[in-house]
């Protein structure tokens, strides 16, 4: 009876181990056909990869760093300056006027990483002039760039900028009457370069080594003495939407030639030009593109010393002026504004004499001084394209006709550059 249920029992074990492996028969027949499936797809990608590489014949190529054939090739951009004007001045033959002041055309190309080109040409009704042509060496010191060429000058800020680019019509009053209408354009070397901080301000220094060929304040320059700019800048943020700008600037050359009475006279005298801008802007950085304001004064004074063409001797001409505007972005496309500027010319009994004439830096009537207001309106119809309106009184003691005129502008441009200041 024993060996009977031993052997049952031994049946028993037996079935039980056969139940299982028929249960666990199919799952491990899908694990093998998954593994099958995987090591399927493994070879299929090594045999992809080796007939990828055994297609690919091209040989690898070398480049030198320089610039593609298509960089060599400058950017140019063509700007549009065109006037209305309408006055009742009495010095004016013309009570209105249409003028193509200006269509430039500007060129721009790195000539290598380190080296950067730009030329500006420009046109009027009449005739084609050099405005500008320069090439700047960047880093050629450790924060140090080197220009050479012919340049507007860093005296201040506005001088810098073409008549395209400027806030209003046309250059402040003291500005012009001191560097003449086109304002301080000379050609020579400039090294500009940023400083150490200073009490969190930024700091900038340029110097500049050009011909003295102003028209106004070298005008007696024969023999060609080259003279010398430096400007110091300093930067700083007020606030998150603020910041100020402080610059001091001036220039120093020399003239040799003077006419005095029937003789000319060669003697070295020295000319200076003293300048100080400021400038305040406020622009939220939640609404940059739809509200600011910026405030911006500029103050000059020239120290010019001659030889009186009445031939009482060396003596000094002493003038100066200053501007300031305001303007705020009231929308995205719409800009207001007014810019007042005043001019101080000094008095000489000879300022307009046979020999020569030093109009407008001096005249002969005492107390003469010259003073101008001009609202505007700019409306951006986009970056290519923007339309003022410009109204100017102006007027003064000793210095000519009051004067007051509407002027209408539209600037346009294309290309890649739009309205660059310079």
């Amino acid at each position: 009876m024993k060996k009977e249920v031993s052997m049952y029992r031994k049946w028993d074990f037996v079935e039980c181990v056969c139940l299982s492996i028929l249960l666990t028969l199919p799952a491990a027949v899908c694990m093998a056909e998954e593994i099958g499936e995987i090591q399927a797809l493994r070879r299929a990608a090594k045999d992809e990869m080796a007939q990828e590489a055994k297609e690919d014949t091209r040989e690898e190529a070398f480049t030198s760093g320089a610039l593609g054939l298509q960089k060599l090739n400058p950017e140019i951009s063509v700007t549009g300056d065109m006037l209305w004007t309408c006055s009742d001045s009495e010095t004016m033959d013309k009570k209105s006027d249409f003028i193509l002041r200006g269509l430039s055309i500007h060129a721009e190309a790195y000539l290598d990483p380190y080296t950067r080109f730009k030329a500006a040409f420009s046109m009027d009704e009449h005739d084609m002039h050099l405005g500008e042509a320069y090439m700047t060496r960047f880093g050629i010191l450790p924060n140090v760039n080197l220009t050479l060429g012919k340049f507007r000058q860093q005296f201040g800020v506005v001088n810098r900028w073409h008549k395209h680019g400027l806030d209003q019509v046309d250059f402040p009053l003291a500005l012009r009457q001191i560097f003449g209408p086109g304002g301080l354009n000379q050609t020579g070397a400039s090294l500009d370069g940023t400083m150490p901080e200073v009490v969190g301000c930024s700091q900038e220094l340029l110097v500049q080594v050009t011909d003295g060929e102003n028209g106004r304040v070298f005008a007696e320059n024969a023999e060609n003495n080259p003279s010398v700019l430096g400007r110091y800048k300093v930067f700083r943020d007020l606030s998150a939407s603020t910041y100020a700008e402080l610059g001091f600037s001036g220039l120093y050359g020399r003239n040799n030639e003077w006419a005095v009475g029937e003789e000319t006279i060669d003697e070295a005298l020295g000319a200076w030009v003293l300048g100080a801008d400021l400038t305040v802007m406020w622009e939220p950085t939640d609404k940059m593109r739809y509200r600011n304001v910026t405030w911006r004064t500029e103050a000059y004074a020239l120290n010019k010393d001659i030889l009186a063409p009445d031939g009482s001797g060396e003596d000094t001409i002493n003038a100066w002026g200053l501007y300031s505007y305001l303007e705020s972005k009231v929308s995205r496309s719409v800009v207001l504004g007014v810019r007042g500027d005043y001019f101080e010319p000094d008095v000489k009994g000879y300022a307009n004499s046979e020999a020569v004439s030093f109009s407008p830096l001096a005249v002969t009537e005492d107390g003469a001084n010259r003073w101008q207001v001009s609202p505007y309106i700019t409306w951006y119809q986009s970056p290519f394209v923007h339309f003022r309106a410009e109204y100017n009184h102006q007027e003064g003691d000793g210095t000519g006709a009051d004067e007051d005129v509407l002027w209408l502008q539209c600037i346009f441009a294309a290309g890649p550059h739009k309205h660059e200041r310079y």
